[in-house]
């Protein structure tokens, strides 16, 4: 017995023939996938590895200029007068007339200690020379008599010679009242005291009402002159000839700062070297002298001075933060003009911290690394930031000559 296939069946299996042969030429014709985001870069397909991205660093030029000479020290601020006001008598302190902190001037009245005792002593002493000068004046009419008697022969010699004598003692006499009077009334004048110079009140330490005595050691207040005022620093010896040589040519002006060296404070002048060098330290003590004139300074105050001694003119310089240290000596990173970087060495006449003085590895129109060293080596690719109103990153350093110089015109 014979199968023979359903007709439905023949016609499935014809139709899928046909779909399967006029696929394959579309499939032959089409394009090849994409690769995959896997796939190597150029770097690679070159067989090297991808270039590192340029260190992004600060430059500066190397420049001619003058550059003041300045020493640098650690100073304390002085008033330039001060004193502890005290009692020069004893008695009860009456009234302080000034309030604390008050600025005064010289002679102006700061305590008032009772001055009655006082007012009596140079009373009865005053008194006691009218009562003299009294007694003086019949010895001297007793001698006038005396002395005509005894040129007659009336009155004896001895009579005239006793009331010579008494003469002159009422005189010694008189003489002490005199100075007990001047030794009153300076005790009295000690009763009110006054300010010795120009100056600032400080807090009081004994109020009123308080017996004070002249022994006591306890001052009522203290006073000190603040316009101007001092600062006082010390320097190495070695820089003894330079300051005379700046005090030589005139005033030699000194800068305060703060203690951070942020801000500057005022400026003054030297004043005077201190006589003797300190054995122990090898140092001289300075001593400035500054207006003042806005209170930035204050006793005990710590500040930064800086004594300009003279100038360094044309002096070869490049920012103290380009000086690096290494194992060989002092270097800097020298940009040259692919915008690669190379170590170059370098020797210093002297660095006061913000500009540095080079005596030999640089010359003029160079370019060095300011900022972003630690990531640098020799032949590193750098990008320089352009500085607050600075030519674009990128621009060719200074002294790099241009691609293309175009022609100068007039005018």
């Amino acid at each position: 017995m014979i199968l023979r296939p359903s007709r439905g069946r023949a016609v499935f299996f014809l139709c899928a023939m046909a779909a399967s042969a006029a696929s394959g030429p579309a499939r032959a014709q089409g394009t090849a996938p994409a690769p995959s985001s896997g796939a190597p870069t150029s770097g690679a397909q070159t067989g090297g590895p991808p270039a590192p991205p340029p260190v992004p660093v600060s430059a500066a030029p190397v420049a001619r200029k003058d550059v003041p000479v300045l020493l640098r020290a650690l100073g304390t601020v002085q008033a330039l007068q001060a004193v502890q006001l005290r009692s020069r008598v004893d008695g009860t302190l009456l009234k302080v007339p000034v309030a604390e902190g008050q600025e005064v001037k010289e002679g102006d009245l700061l305590a008032v200690i009772d001055p009655r005792p006082y007012q009596a002593i140079l009373d009865a002493v005053l008194a006691k020379k009218r009562q003299d000068e009294a007694q003086l004046a019949a010895a001297k009419a007793d001698l006038a008599r005396y002395a005509a008697l005894a040129a007659r022969e009336v009155a004896s010699q001895q009579k005239l010679e006793n009331t010579t004598a008494l003469v002159g003692q009422i005189s010694a006499t008189i003489a002490a009242d005199e100075a007990q009077i001047d030794a009153a009334k300076l005790n009295l004048a000690f009763c009110y005291i006054v300010a010795p110079f120009d100056g600032r009140v400080g807090m009081r330490i004994v109020d009123p009402g308080s017996f004070v005595r002249a022994a006591e050691v306890t001052a009522i207040m203290p006073l000190a002159q603040l316009r101007p005022i001092s600062v006082t620093f010390t320097v190495p010896q070695d820089h003894l000839p330079a300051i005379h040589r700046a005090l030589a040519r005139g005033q030699a002006p000194v800068v305060a700062y703060s203690s951070d060296d942020r801000g500057e404070l005022d400026r003054g002048t030297l004043l005077t070297i201190d006589n003797t060098v300190d054995a122990a330290t090898g140092t001289i003590k300075l001593k400035a002298t500054f207006p003042n004139a806005d209170h930035k300074l204050w006793p005990g105050q710590f500040v930064n001075a800086r004594l300009l001694v003279g100038t360094s003119a044309g002096a070869l310089t490049v920012p103290s933060t380009a000086v690096r240290h290494g194992q060989d000596g002092l270097f800097v990173f020298l940009v040259k003009p692919d915008r690669t970087v190379a170590r170059q060495p370098v020797e210093l006449e002297r660095d006061d911290g913000t500009v540095a003085i080079v005596s030999k590895g640089l010359e003029e129109g160079q370019q060095v690394v300011t900022e972003g060293h630690s990531r640098l080596q020799n032949g590193s690719r750098i990008a320089i930031a352009a500085p607050a109103g600075g030519p674009p990153a990128g621009s060719p350093p200074k002294g790099t000559p241009p691609a293309q110089t175009a022609p100068k015109t007039g005018g």
